[in-house]
C-alpha cells in the first residue's frame, strides 16, 4: 500500500476494480440520518470530529456543494483524489492519494450514504480492504436557514489496518489531524474564491 512512487493511472484504475470487489462493510457509528452517531464508538477506534464556519447565505452553500461535487475538500497538494471523475453517489469507491513522509498511498472507500436537500449536501464512506485504514468518514454541509451560516463538518473513526500505519500511529494520528485542518482551510479558500 505504501510506495516510493506516485502510483500510475494504470495502478490506480487496477486498485479501483480490486476495492470494487471487496463487500460493503456494516457501518460501525457513523450516519447521515441520524445525527452525531447510531452506535457507540466500538473499542479501539480513534474518533474525530472538526467543523467550520464557511460563510452565510446560499451563494456559499452552493459554492460550497459545488466544491464537494469536484473533490475540493481533498484537493490539499499532498491529498488528492486520484479517480476525479467519480460522482457522490452511493456505491462509488473513491481513491485518495496522499503523499507522506517521502510515500506515496492510494486508499480505496466506498461512499455508502448520501444526502442532497436544501439545507444539507455530502456524503459517508467507509474503507474497503485496500486502505491503511479500517472505519468510515463523513463529509457535510450544513446550511442554518435561521442563521443563514453555512457549516462544513468532518467526522472520522478509525483504527490502522496496515503494518506501518500501526507502527507509525502516532505519526498517522498527526497526518489525520493535518487533512482535516487542511480540508477546511481549502472549503474556505473555495468559497471565497467563488463569491469574493
Amino acid at each position: 500500500m505504501f510506495t516510493l512512487f506516485r502510483p500510475a493511472a494504470a495502478a490506480v484504475e487496477a486498485g479501483l476494480a480490486a476495492a470494487g470487489k471487496w463487500p460493503p462493510r456494516p457501518l460501525l457509528r457513523l450516519s447521515l440520518r441520524h445525527g452525531k452517531g447510531a452506535h457507540p464508538l466500538p473499542v479501539g477506534y480513534a474518533h474525530d470530529r472538526s467543523r467550520s464556519c464557511l460563510g452565510r447565505g446560499a451563494a456559499p452553500f452552493e459554492a460550497a456543494r459545488r466544491g464537494f461535487k469536484r473533490w475540493a475538500m481533498f484537493d490539499l497538494g499532498w491529498v488528492r483524489v486520484a479517480n476525479p471523475r467519480a460522482g457522490i453517489l452511493p456505491g462509488e469507491i473513491v481513491a485518495v492519494e496522499a503523499h507522506t513522509l517521502g510515500l506515496w498511498t492510494v486508499n480505496y472507500s466506498r461512499i455508502v450514504e448520501t444526502i442532497d436537500a436544501a439545507t444539507c449536501f455530502g456524503f459517508l464512506y467507509a474503507t474497503t480492504g485496500i486502505h491503511v485504514e479500517a472505519g468510515e468518514e463523513r463529509f457535510l454541509l450544513r446550511f442554518d436557514p435561521e442563521t443563514e451560516e453555512v457549516w462544513y463538518e468532518i467526522e472520522a473513526i478509525s483504527r490502522p489496518h496496515a503494518v506501518l500505519a500501526m507502527l507509525g500511529y502516532p505519526v498517522t494520528r498527526r497526518f489525520q489531524r493535518r487533512f482535516a485542518r487542511d480540508s477546511h482551510v481549502r472549503m474556505r479558500e473555495v468559497v471565497e474564491e467563488a463569491c469574493g
